[in-house]
């Protein structure tokens, strides 16, 4: 097995005999500041206090986040703000840091599982959609995935086909390395507009250490650094051979994937050469490849249709958990438990998520 191989593996699952009760102890997203909700620190509104009057006055508080995540679960923002551009996003979370304010930013929500207790701090709900249209093209970390692959293949700009499917926004992609169809979007990138220690400034595109569905900005949490822009290689080619490989993937996707409310793909499938050739079912390709699709353990563990709360591992697809209409984040992360112990008690295999969790838990 190549280097590659290898480290496909670490980062995709593994076969150690892991002790259940201890790999289930996933990183929570947006609680790296010990400040939790009520304590003395700075309020939102003190943090913002250097801002525009325009942006301290669209501040909402108690803003239930279930409205704004693709899974319809979680409790409310502490405080809420919807910024349109970079230069808002850039002012307010420079406000945020200078003044020691806990602080999440929040794309299109999907691949997010907020917590019922909710979020302390900000939500900065990022709808940066700034576009310049180009080789390469720059696009604020706020705009959707799927909007830009319109909005590109319009100008004869070809690259995103992958992504016509996949919910959410460009910086949520960036920091999930986003993919599909064996691809992802870490290749387009040729640089980034960040926020981090050092202020506002321009990074190349390792500086994200992306890794399969997986960045530093995932392992970290999101919460110190802020992604505010990024220059995509999107090449001129052929915009009706693009149109319909797009239109294809779409109809996969309607046919393989459950209309419910859902964070999209829960768990990251598994990279492993010894495990793939014991599964004769897997098509040809996979099972060269070495990818086991989480999926499909979930389906072989008896996990599709099962039901916790409100919730529901969907009967179309073993990698999603669907809200059925009264479903809670303690729903979710009891299916999502359930299904990482059926599969590492018959197949040694510790899935990992792909959705965050986010907010007090």
């Amino acid at each position: 097995m190549g280097a590659g191989s290898r480290q496909r593996r670490r980062e995709a699952g593994t076969r150690k005999a892991v002790e259940p009760s201890l790999a289930l102890q996933m990183p929570i997203v947006g609680r790296t500041r010990d400040l939790p909700r009520g304590s003395d620190h700075p309020s939102a509104l003190d943090a913002l206090s250097c801002v525009t009057r325009a942006l301290r006055d669209r501040v909402r508080f108690e803003a239930p986040l279930a409205d704004y995540t693709t899974l319809r679960v979680g409790g409310p923002a502490e405080a809420f703000l919807r910024v349109r551009t970079s230069e808002e996003l850039t002012e307010v979370v420079l406000a945020c840091r200078r003044s020691n304010i806990p602080w999440f930013l929040l794309g299109g929500g999907s691949n997010l599982c907020v917590s019922d207790r909710g979020v302390p701090g900000l939500v900065i709900h990022n709808r940066n959609e700034d576009l310049i249209m180009g080789e390469p093209i720059r696009v604020g970390t706020g705009h959707s995935l799927a909007g830009l692959f319109r909005r590109s293949v319009s100008h004869g700009l070809v690259g995103l086909e992958f992504a016509v499917g996949i919910p959410g926004t460009i910086g949520g992609a960036l920091v999930s390395n986003a993919g599909a169809y064996r691809r992802s979007i870490a290749p387009l990138v040729r640089s980034l507009e960040i926020i981090d220690g050092q202020g506002l400034r321009s990074v190349g595109p390792e500086w994200m250490e992306f890794g399969y569905r997986d960045s530093r900005l995932r392992r970290s949490g999101s919460t110190g650094e802020c992604l505010v822009s990024v220059e995509l290689d999107l090449v001129p080619g052929d915009r009706e051979g693009a149109l319909a490989e797009a239109r294809g993937y779409q109809r996969n996707r309607i046919f393989r994937q459950p209309w419910a409310p859902s964070a999209g793909s829960f768990f990251k499938n598994v990279y492993d050469v010894e495990l793939a050739r014991r599964i004769p079912g897997l098509p040809k390709d996979l099972r060269e490849a070495g990818v086991v699709p989480a999926g499909y353990l979930s389906a072989e563990c008896g996990c599709k249709g099962m039901v916790r709360g409100g919730c529901a591992v969907s009967p179309r697809h073993g990698n999603f958990i669907v809200n059925l209409g009264s479903g809670t984040a303690a729903d979710v992360r009891a299916l999502a438990d359930e299904v990482r112990r059926r599969v590492h008690l018959q197949f040694g295999v510790m899935l990992e998520e792909e959705v965050l969790y986010v907010g007090e838990w």
